[in-house]
């Protein structure tokens, strides 16, 4: 890696990158044991792209330690309810996992360890939250790896903070700043968060204003700014049609409680960590990859970090 390179942070939302690698990869190579090992191969090859293509100086790999925090169940009790398979008293819930994805995880852990590369992650938020909060106070340009569209709402041209959208694979990935956004919703990203809120996501278990869709949504935040101005020109007869208006005020307790479930957190107490790339153990990834059979994949990943 060249030291002239200029300050770059990458920021995995690493759960949804993971998950990509397990349904994308065939699980046609295996361990010695017969354990499958294609989400932990698929993710270290995203890796080696990433770090090639876009040429970070820092990689942090956030993490969910909470993918279904109570405070916004809370608030909205259908919030990726359909995802839940076990439900636990004391949080978190049990989330649908296959377990041959399931049985992967620490190995991706370990695998990410090896590589230097923290993983970051706080209690009762999820990994989007602690991309928000790490974008936020970040003072150097930021890429975010994800094929969640809720973290749209973190592009910032002005700082630099772009989306690498992997919703297309890895091999068709879109940058996404403000003028994307704009152009493919018809919002800015700084009201992203606010159309969705109108516009639900089932995704997420997110209903939405009824009747209110994408066109009707960004229509209503290009006249009124933000959502409080919504509700204000709902109030005063000025936002939108007779007909949204009576939808909007019907949705009055949806949308009080919504903003604060969809907004990702962006003040977090986070524990030190050292997100600057390299230089690696190249003798523990070596005997990592020998163990669980990660081969080329590992050895994509070596040579794309420093030495």
């Amino acid at each position: 890696m060249s030291t002239t390179r200029r300050e770059k942070l990458l920021l995995l939302d690493t759960a949804s990158l993971y998950f990509r690698a397990f349904y994308g990869v065939p699980d046609k190579v295996k361990a010695a044991d017969g354990s499958s090992v294609n989400a932990v191969r698929g993710l270290l090859d995203m890796i080696a792209k990433l770090v090639t293509t876009y040429e970070p100086t820092r990689l942090v790999a956030c993490w969910d330690d909470d993918w279904r925090p109570q405070w916004r169940v809370d608030l909205l009790p259908s919030y990726k309810a359909h995802r839940v398979v076990e439900v636990v008293a004391a949080g978190p819930d049990v989330e649908e996992v296959p377990d041959p994805l399931e049985a992967q995880i620490p190995l991706i852990r370990e695998a990410l360890a090896v590589l230097g590369i923290p993983v970051v992650g706080a209690a009762e938020h999820e990994a989007d939250d602690v991309i928000g909060a790490l974008a936020t106070r970040a003072e150097i340009p930021v890429d975010i790896v994800t094929g969640d569209r809720d973290l749209f709402q973190l592009v910032d041209d002005a700082r630099g903070i772009r989306i690498v959208y992997t919703a297309r694979g890895m091999s068709n990935l879109e940058l996404v700043d403000d003028a994307a956004v704009f152009s493919k919703y018809g919002v800015h990203a700084d009201q992203y968060a606010d159309f969705a809120v109108l516009r639900g996501d089932p995704s997420d278990g997110l209903p939405g204003v009824s009747g209110i869709g994408e066109k009707s949504a960004a229509a209503l935040l290009s006249a009124c700014g933000d959502l409080d101005g919504v509700r204000s020109g709902v109030l005063d007869g000025t936002a939108g049609t007779p007909a949204q208006r009576a939808k909007i005020a019907a949705a009055a307790d949806y949308l009080e409680a919504a903003p604060t479930v969809v907004r990702v957190a962006r003040e977090l107490d986070l524990a030190p960590f050292d997100d600057r790339l390299g230089p690696v153990d190249r003798d523990a990834a070596e005997k990592l990859a020998e163990r669980w059979n990660l081969g080329s994949s590992m050895t994509r990943a070596l040579a794309a970090l420093p030495a």
